[in-house]
């Protein structure tokens, strides 16, 4: 056992002194010892009932004959953190949870290890830590948040955002988004709708990471407590097998995981999380992986902010496995690869049936013929941008507008909340990418007061920085180069027509090449926007939107 590097023989006497100073016996020390990656807290109301859930996790590795010791790592909720500076250090939190978690099981060398994540940043940064680290390991999540209902219908934390835009253009009164916003989010969970916590929690059972039932278990079902029981037991298999990270997230997985995406309509933030999972198994998935997938893979489910369903809907309709199930009939996954059950995914498939066809539609009835996401490329991205093209009103699949030019999401903002963004406009956001931003915030904000003021249909958003999972709308991020290190997107500037055609797959800034060359000559890099900390840091280390925002292999 791994373990046995600090607990066995006669030098070890010191190390399990220290043990027994906790509690531990003879007994406790001698068997396999689970790490429990717990990112309980008091900020994210996707994680503030995770102690039940590691509770669960610890009683399900003790029953397999485990000793479970937990710790636990930082995490921060995006809604909360969401167009204030708060926001530049929610991708980079990423990075410090995947090093905690990596320094936490070299420093004490456990068997196996649970990752305890349910929102946005933590749970691919627990996954990065586990494919770096490569010791048996499974993610069991907190699950997503019920909805809530307002006047009768079903509503989510989108819909508050949305509001704003309706109170500003009258369309609702104060008092009702009084109302609204005490019942949208009824209790723990991660947010109710197929945004990026909830991308991340399905995708990890795509990967073979985590168990079925993973993503979509609603946070405040029994379930949820014997799926945490289920992983506990499960992990003790994996030390068992020695079934590594690696062994699961192979290439083929990580098809199938993207092909899960674009059934599922997910969130952008896939598109950033994905290659970074990738790159810590030694494999690289480059974004055209994503269109050659995205072509071939139909639209299956849509969930809120772009469908009427939930995530609720989605567990009650049969799940991740009942999507892969309809995957897996027309050839668009490969079955074959291992989960975290210990078996081959065809295992987990076996008798899975559809439950409600409203919900998961059938492979030749799609809701759209493409998948979810598109990656656009051209001479404003020549390294690409990526669109929920399953969340963009038809109107604005091929269209033309006039650049409306901010250096920062705060302008934006302003400049759309004071009416003075009209049908017609492209609104560009720059310096907002990982190195300009910091940390390429999310542009939710701006985003869903469009979409509030009626203006989802007529008005597109294009930025370097990215797009919550929650974003709707013609809304184009992750624009790379970005313009911190002097791409395309640096150059623009106001009244510039832009040309958008998703499925062509191109985005064109319509100005000569003469031109952008006189304004290249002119530019020059801006200061760092944070001159301290870990977020100077982390501008100096990260790398492009477009390879994952992850930190470079360079001294």
């Amino acid at each position: 056992m791994r373990s046995d590097a600090m607990k066995k023989g006669l030098d070890r006497a010191p190390h399990r002194s220290l043990f027994k100073a906790m509690g531990y016996t003879d007994e406790e020390i001698r068997r396999p010892i689970i790490g429990i990656a717990n990112s309980k807290n008091e900020i994210i109301p996707g994680h503030v009932h995770l102690d039940k859930i590691a509770e669960a996790v610890k009683a399900g590795v003790r029953m397999a004959g485990g000793t479970p010791i937990e710790f636990s790592t930082i995490g921060v909720c995006d809604g909360i953190a969401m167009n204030h500076e708060g926001m530049k250090y929610s991708l980079a939190s990423r990075e410090l949870i995947a090093d905690s978690v990596e320094v936490m099981a070299r420093a004490h060398p456990f068997d196996g290890l649970v990752l305890i994540p349910n929102c946005d940043k933590i749970i691919p940064g627990m996954l990065m830590a586990a494919l770096r680290l490569d010791i048996p390991a499974l993610a069991v999540s907190g699950g997503p948040m019920l909805t809530g209902s307002f006047d009768g219908r079903d509503v989510d934390l989108i819909t508050v955002f949305e509001s704003v835009g309706k109170v500003k253009t009258r369309k609702m009164s104060e008092k009702e988004l009084t109302r609204l916003e005490d019942c949208a989010c009824p209790g723990c969970g991660s947010c109710a709708g197929m945004f990026t916590a909830n991308s991340m929690n399905c995708l990890t059972e795509a990967l073979g990471l985590g168990l079925p039932g993973n993503g979509t278990i609603p946070a405040v079902s029994a379930a949820r407590i014997r799926l945490a029981k289920q992983a506990g037991r499960a992990i003790m298999n994996l030390v068992k097998k020695n079934i590594t990270p690696r062994d699961l997230a192979t290439w083929a997985a990580f098809r199938n995981a993207v092909a899960v995406d674009m059934a599922l309509g997910a969130s952008t933030n896939t598109v950033l999380h994905l290659p970074a999972l990738a790159h810590e198994a030694g494999l690289d998935l480059n974004l055209e992986l994503f269109n050659e997938i995205s072509h071939k893979t139909p639209h299956l489910v849509s969930l809120s902010p772009s469908g009427p369903h939930h995530l609720q809907d989605l567990d009650a309709a049969g799940g991740v496995m009942a999507v892969m199930a309809e995957l897996a009939k027309a050839g668009l996954i490969d079955d074959e690869v291992m989960t975290a059950t210990g078996s081959r995914l065809k295992t987990s498939l076996k008798g899975v049936l559809v439950t409600n066809r409203a919900v998961i539609r059938e492979v030749g009835s799609p809701y759209h013929q493409e998948g979810g996401i598109a990656i656009l490329k051209g001479n404003l991205a020549p390294d690409g941008g990526v669109v929920k093209q399953s969340a963009v009103a038809e109107e604005m699949m091929r269209s033309q507008g006039r650049a409306r030019v901010f250096d920062s999401e705060e302008e934006a903002s302003r400049s759309i909340l004071d009416g003075k963004i009209r049908a017609g406009d492209v609104v560009v956001v720059r310096y907002e990418g990982p190195r300009g931003g910091p940390g390429m915030r999310e542009m939710l904000t701006p985003t869903s007061t469009i979409v509030g003021m009626g203006l989802g249909a007529s008005v597109a958003l294009i930025t370097d920085g990215r797009f919550s999972g929650g974003t709707q709308g013609a809304a184009i991020g992750h624009i790379s180069p970005e313009a911190a290190l002097g791409g395309p997107i640096a150059l623009v500037q106001e009244g510039d027509l832009i040309s958008i055609d998703i499925p062509a797959r191109r985005i064109t800034l319509e100005v000569d090449e003469a031109e952008l060359e006189r304004r290249r000559a002119n530019w020059s890099p801006p200061e760092p926007k944070i001159k301290e900390g870990y977020a100077l840091r982390y501008a100096r280390m990260v790398t492009s939107g477009a390879t994952g925002a992850v930190f470079s292999d360079e001294p």
